[in-house]
């Protein structure tokens, strides 16, 4: 029904017209015509312009939907903690736009992303566009972006942290019953709180190293690891150690482990980690040094022998080069609502595969965000694995209908849908009924964001528009 539904306009008119001669009928233009105006297309990709972006929270996510003049629609979702108005901002630069010109619309608006969340609204547009290309083209986006590796994609869910190793390998363990074939764990520096004689640091100014996250002393929280003074002494590496040993001999030695969270020290500090649990075998290190300090992962890698990892909150493929051009992870990270998109990912997977470098993909986000990268790993050869942060999340997959249900099979993949663009329709009734006043907050206008510009050209030029010449 799909494949009809979405026959090429020319492909119908010419096997109608070449019936018709065969019958030995004269076909005029006028005939012509009138067949044309009785063919019913799911659309004419050349003329479908955007004409509106409206946000709804779905769940906890932010979700972008595009509106054209042919009644199609896509959807795209904003980085997980993200605002929306890093996408509404945006409209006015987009609307008219043809958003089957994928990369042409990126590269309009990719000057107003950044690292991190600041990405979310450009990268949203853009996951917006391709499923609008699918459905106008009646094909998935894996097939746009080259074709398939694979037809499922593995997954790994992070595991809730306990400093009882037991109870964390049953946890480990919970996860290998849910069909997991990946694991991750945190092994944060809160293993050591309340353990006199673990950790060195400078106190009286508000530092605390178990508050890195959450606290409410801004410059605390976001001070770089190399700035904190923070070190770890050998009685607190040796309750890591400790810690690391009962997991693993608990869970067993042929499931990979990843691991992350480690606390804010320095470079150094992180490599006397490193080294001490190389023994686990574990399948990474993640983040132990902000993504930024190049130099400081060429020192970890070159001083440990388990892989390491960054990258979820790198911006475009040239926020990935120096890591992957100086050999300083074995395995890169991106998240796809922050990393640029399908096509932009793709490009730092297929850059990172020229230089024997493996690419995971972290995915904290609904369901859009989720199929979005599902697509783009099933199109990018070097792919290894993908998180679901959304697993224990009894919500999750309600405000979705489209993929295979549940998303997660038995095995652990997730299938990758062969059904036009993204592959999946918001469920509107069950967003919808968690909702104080739908018609305020399902998809309401946006007409405020329509003329929302400024000059954003990058370069010099003579004057601004709409003003006079001095």
């Amino acid at each position: 029904m799909a494949k009809e539904r979405f026959q090429s306009r020319r492909s119908f008119l010419g096997k109608t017209v070449g019936a018709a001669c065969a019958a030995g009928l004269i076909v005029t233009h006028d005939d012509y015509e009138a067949i044309a105006q009785n063919v019913k297309t799911a659309s004419q990709p050349s003329d479908l312009k955007i004409t509106d972006l409206r946000v709804c929270r779905v769940n906890r996510h932010w979700v972008v939907r595009l509106d054209t003049n042919q009644g199609l629609h896509g959807y795209g979702e904003v980085r997980d903690g993200a605002s929306p108005t890093y996408a509404l901002m945006l409209k006015s630069r987009i609307k008219g736009l043809n958003p089957c010109h994928v990369d042409k619309v990126f590269r309009r608006i990719k000057q107003f992303g950044g690292h991190a969340r600041q990405a979310g609204g450009v990268v949203s547009i853009e996951m917006a566009c391709w499923d609008l290309a699918g459905k106008a083209w009646g094909v998935p986006c894996w097939q746009m972006l080259g074709g398939q590796f694979r037809d499922k994609i593995r997954l790994y869910a992070d595991t809730p942290f306990t400093k009882d190793p037991l109870e964390q390998a049953r946890r480990l363990k919970g996860r290998v019953e849910q069909g997991f074939s990946f694991l991750k764990m945190d092994i944060p520096i809160g293993l050591l709180e309340k353990i006199d004689g673990t950790l060195t640091w400078p106190k009286g100014q508000g530092a605390n190293p178990f508050q890195q996250y959450g606290d409410q002393n801004w410059e605390w929280t976001y001070r770089p690891h190399p700035f904190t003074g923070i070190r770890v002494t050998d009685k607190g590496l040796a309750i890591y150690e400790d810690y690391c040993m009962k997991i693993r001999e608990a869970v067993g030695w042929e499931i990979p482990i990843a691991t992350d969270h480690y606390g804010h020290f320095g470079i150094e500090d992180g490599i006397k980690l490193a080294r001490r649990l190389d023994k686990f075998n574990f399948a990474w290190y993640e983040d132990m040094v902000p993504w930024m300090y190049v130099d400081q992962y060429v020192q970890l890698k070159n001083s440990c022998t388990t892989p390491i990892l960054t990258g979820e909150d790198i911006f475009l493929l040239d926020g990935f080069k120096e890591l992957i051009d100086r050999k300083a992870v074995s395995i890169i990270h991106p998240d796809l609502a922050t990393s640029g998109g399908l096509l932009e990912t793709k490009k730092i997977g297929d850059y990172a595969m020229q230089n024997g470098v493996a690419m995971a993909l972290h995915m904290a986000g609904g369901p859009v965000t989720m199929f979005a990268s599902v697509h783009c790993a099933a199109a990018t050869d070097n792919f290894l694995v993908m998180e679901h942060h959304g697993v224990d999340d009894a919500a999750y997959e309600t405000v979705a209908d489209g993929p295979t249900k549940p998303f997660m099979s038995k095995d652990g993949f997730v299938a990758v849908p062969n059904t036009p663009g993204l592959g999946l329709e918001l469920n509107e009734d069950a967003i919808k009924k968690d909702m104080k006043d739908p018609a305020k907050e399902y998809f309401a206008p946006t007409p405020e964001w329509d003329n929302e510009r400024s000059h954003d050209r990058l370069w010099s030029m003579k004057g601004v528009p709409g003003e006079k010449p001095a």
